[in-house]
């Protein structure tokens, strides 16, 4: 044992006596607290919401079967992994041939400009792509 050398096994205090009622007590009163206090925040941190639904709120809505994900730096993403502008275009003529009506979505940065995402846009049109949407935010109010 490493204690040998140094003696430190003759320094340690000597073991509790046995109190395992106090285990039982705390561990009484930890549930004691939790009812009288409500534990529905410290046990399930995840709380179902009673969403409401708005007629229409669907009606532009349109499932799209291809997306790529476009970065403020200019870095486009694919499925497949990043690409540039010449071999997007190329992945647009590969996809655009696996379904009948191909759609796009484009989740951009806030930062790209939107000269780059109709460009991106007009590139699928000119493969064959029906429909291309721009994914977006509500903006968030100011708390201040």
């Amino acid at each position: 044992m490493i204690t040998r050398p140094l003696d430190l096994a003759s320094k340690l205090r000597p073991e509790p006596r046995n109190l395992d009622f106090l285990f039982f007590v705390n561990g009484g009163l930890i549930v004691l607290f939790f009812f009288l206090f409500g534990s529905r925040f410290v046990l399930a941190p995840g709380l179902a919401l009673d969403v409401q639904e708005i007629p229409g709120a669907r009606a532009g809505a349109v499932q799209t079967t291809h997306r790529i994900t476009v970065k403020q730096s200019g870095l486009i993403f694919t499925d497949s992994g990043p690409v540039d502008l010449i071999r997007l275009k190329a992945w647009f003529a590969d996809q655009a041939k696996t379904v009948r009506q191909p759609s796009l979505l484009i989740i951009a940065s806030s930062k790209v400009p939107q000269g780059n995402i109709a460009e991106i846009a007009s590139a699928a049109y000119a493969v064959g792509f029906v429909k291309v949407q721009e994914a977006a935010e509500e903006p968030v109010a100011d708390q201040h």
